[in-house]
């Protein structure tokens, strides 16, 4: 059984989009290291926003 770990000790990147940090989650174990989005909704809008957070 895998060791459980505290959220706060889990890996963090930041959105490609929004450019707020979002953390590693378990459905993406096998490919975290190409998850560029926090969420789908960034994902579809792509490009880097110019200084604007989610909303």
């Amino acid at each position: 059984m895998a060791k459980m770990r505290k959220k706060s000790e889990l890996p963090t990147k930041l959105c490609a989009h929004c450019q707020l940090p979002f953390t590693w989650r378990k459905k993406w174990e096998r490919d975290w290291e190409q998850v560029k989005y926090c969420s789908e909704r960034c994902r579809r809008a792509g490009a880097p926003a110019a200084g604007v957070g989610h909303g």
